[in-house]
């Protein structure tokens, strides 16, 4: 059975046609301990394992029919012959497999799109991590996943225990039951993943023509929004033409500091995330020089959070939010975004305000396409801060612990920075993803990011 893409998952696929240079997946590069026994991990055993969780109506097991959304809308087409083994394949670090080769193989990894004549997803297990160490490297489109169903789509495919017996609930089932009454939304969309049909950006009630006509109003209505805006994102040598190479750099920090330190100055761990970022970006300008006042952010949420009173359900949308990038305290720069944040989740005077009282009696697709597009206009904002969830326990692979994530969310045009977070047993790990000319020196932002978080636990102290 062939299922239609959605207005919004089409969306993407334009917002990446419109620039060869925007790739638009997530990413993330898993690194285990190394398997019982030492040894190789067993890329057999990995694709087996996948096959058997991927279920014949996953969204998994599909492809485009058309390359594009140019000149015809594409459809998902079922693949019953899906050839793991091209999706699913075994490389090696170069040596010594430390943290600058892997950085550097991860980003050659995300310099190059996904081919959509196939399902489009991969999984890479990279060997050759020091002290025997391996990962899993994969890119999900996002016309597939979003954020959070991304995470949880990854977290299927893995364990809750190192060896689980034939027959026990599986880590997918687990998320599903355990999961609360305001999170129904994304658990549906995992389990369109997995198994289910009319989920994950399958919407077969609406036609080719439909989405047609979605899209040329979402365009629009998107165009004239973001012409009212009246504060553009001011300039900074961050927001210029991007090329498709791609450098990474990661932190990772304990939750417990992230919390200890909401706690303390009030707001929540997203805004610690928000300002620690702030400063990294502060000690990137001033080590280029450049004076910088203030610089936009978008920040993506749930539409339900944004505007209570659109409630349709939809699981993209943005804040923007003007980060005080001059101010030298790290206090009074943590509570400016604090507030900020606190205050635009009312959508109060903001884009999102306005939208919410301009497509209130629109459709759902509209407005989800609307918000994609809007989320990713780059005279709005600067640079995208996603902060992913958190999973509370540890999970496995091949009967090996997960111990480390490098998350990665696309950047976009005129944009040379992103910035993702995701919280995993324990730990938060941010994924700074650059464009590889622009941002030479992306190792000084990882530097203020750490600095920053370091001074904000000390005065929450």
């Amino acid at each position: 059975m062939r299922s239609h893409l959605s207005p919004l998952d089409a969306t993407f696929l334009e917002i990446e046609e419109a620039d060869p240079a925007a790739h638009m997946h997530v990413g993330a590069a898993m690194v285990f301990d190394p398997i019982s026994g030492g040894g190789r991990p067993s890329l057999r055993r990995l694709r087996e394992q996948l096959r058997s969780r991927i279920e014949e109506v996953s969204i998994l097991r599909r492809h485009l029919s058309l390359p594009g959304v140019e000149h015809a809308l594409p459809v998902w087409i079922p693949d019953p012959s899906l050839d793991i083994g091209r999706l699913i394949r075994r490389e090696t670090l170069p040596q010594p497999g430390g943290e600058s080769e892997l950085l550097v193989w991860v980003g050659d990894y995300l310099s190059v799109r996904l081919d959509r004549s196939l399902p489009l997803w991969e999984i890479v297990l990279l060997e050759g991590l020091e002290g025997g160490r391996w990962a899993l490297v994969f890119k999900f489109h996002h016309c597939l996943v979003d954020g959070i169903s991304g995470a949880n789509l990854v977290a299927s495919l893995l364990d809750a225990q190192p060896e689980p017996e034939e027959g026990t609930t599986t880590l997918a089932q687990l998320v599903t039951s355990l999961g609360e009454e305001e999170n129904r939304a994304v658990l549906a969309r995992l389990r369109g993943v997995v198994g289910e049909d009319l989920s994950a950006g399958i919407d077969a009630a609406i036609r080719p023509h439909d989405v047609s006509r979605i899209l040329a109003e979402s365009r629009a209505m998107a165009a004239r929004l973001a012409r009212e805006e009246p504060a553009k994102a001011p300039p900074t040598s961050i927001n210029r033409p991007i090329g498709t190479g791609r450098r990474l750099a990661a932190v990772d920090v304990p939750l417990g500091e992230l919390e200890r330190v909401s706690r303390g100055l009030g707001g929540t761990v997203g805004d610690v995330v928000t300002a620690a970022t702030a400063g990294g970006l502060r000690a990137l300008f001033a080590a280029r020089g450049e004076h910088v006042s203030q610089l936009r952010a978008a920040v993506p949420i749930g539409l339900r959070q944004a505007t209570e009173s659109l409630a349709l359900g939809n699981s993209l949308s943005s804040m923007l939010i003007d980060l005080a990038i001059a101010e030298d305290d790290p206090l009074r720069r943590y509570r400016m975004v604090s507030a900020a944040t606190s205050e635009l989740k009312g959508a109060s005077g903001s884009v999102l305000g306005r939208l919410a009282v301009e497509l209130s009696s629109m459709s759902p697709p509209v407005v989800q396409s609307v918000m994609a597009r809007l989320a990713f206009t780059p005279n709005l904002f600067n640079l995208l801060i996603a902060n992913g969830p958190a999973a509370p326990i540890t999970l496995y692979s091949l009967g090996a612990p997960l111990r480390r994530i490098v998350p990665s969310v696309p950047i976009f045009s005129g944009q040379a920075l992103s910035v993702a977070a995701m919280g995993y047993d324990g730990r938060v790990f941010f994924g700074l993803n650059a464009d590889r000319d622009s941002v030479p020196d992306l190792d000084l932002m990882r530097a203020g990011i750490e600095e920053t978080l370091h001074d904000l636990s000390r005065v929450a102290a």
